[in-house]
């Protein structure tokens, strides 16, 4: 599903690196590493998935025009504060430690963290992590959820820079488990190569898990953040979000007031 994107009609303020003059694509940062199925490249070279058709209907709808603009994670928010993107979309949790640096439209999907595992292993969590070798995105609220909680359980924790390396080191046997989004778990197990494998359990509600995921924004971006909430609202009450989430992800995540 695509979406028609309209040329702006209003100057965004930038405190930080270039002004967006009026007329200007707003630059919409996401992980220049796959994340499928939120963020992918097509068969054509383009950029799609959930979040990318999502951040096209969200232009739309405030008649603005964008442009993906793939960064490294690792760096994605030193580029928004430095004015190299304009906003980051790419399932980045809304958590407190985010909210000193930067601020967040209000959150449009919410997905828990699990664990996945050979399904032949008979895993209790937590107590029966001790002695095992688990993989985690650095960086992530799965990370942070790990480093509070998981510490004391006897798990050697490895953290990665990519979500696919994560994935691939558990289909290799370095891996025991992994702990990672369930949206994008449910969609690694329908692949051929991931048969044999299974979630085992989902990471309870904690604070490292912040309050869903929501759109990045330089703190002194009021009105962009405004325009944004009432986008994002308007993507939610008139069935997109959902549309657009039962095609890429299978379910509707999307958060409602």
């Amino acid at each position: 599903m695509k979406f028609p994107m309209m040329i702006a009609t209003a100057v965004t303020a930038l405190g930080l690196g270039q002004a967006a003059q009026a007329g200007d694509p707003l630059q919409v940062g996401i992980s220049g590493e796959p994340y499928p199925p939120f963020t992918y490249k097509a068969a054509s070279g383009d950029w799609t998935g959930f979040e990318v058709e999502l951040a096209h209907a969200i232009c739309a709808a405030m008649e603005r025009e964008c442009e993906i603009a793939p960064t490294g994670w690792s760096g994605i928010i030193p580029s928004l504060k430095a004015g190299r993107i304009d906003m980051i979309m790419n399932s980045m949790s809304i958590t407190e430690k985010r909210q000193r640096v930067i601020d967040f439209t209000r959150p449009y999907y919410f997905t828990p963290g699990s664990y996945v595992a050979a399904s032949e292993r008979d895993l209790d969590i937590p107590d029966g992590l001790d002695g095992l070798v688990m993989g985690v995105q650095s960086a992530t609220t799965n990370a942070t959820y790990a480093r509070r909680e998981l510490r004391d359980s006897g798990v050697e924790i490895r953290l990665y820079d990519q979500a696919e390396q994560v994935n691939n080191d558990l289909l290799a046997g370095r891996l025991d488990v992994i702990l990672a989004d369930e949206i994008a778990m449910v969609q690694f197990l329908e692949r051929d190569e991931a048969e044999g494998f299974e979630i085992k359990a989902t990471a309870p509600q904690h604070a490292a898990y912040g309050e869903g995921i929501g759109i990045g924004l330089r703190q002194e971006d009021d009105a962009l953040e405004a325009d944004l909430n009432e986008a994002v609202a308007a993507v939610i009450e008139d069935g997109t979000c959902a549309s657009l989430s039962e095609e890429y992800l299978g379910t509707d995540v999307c958060v409602y007031d």
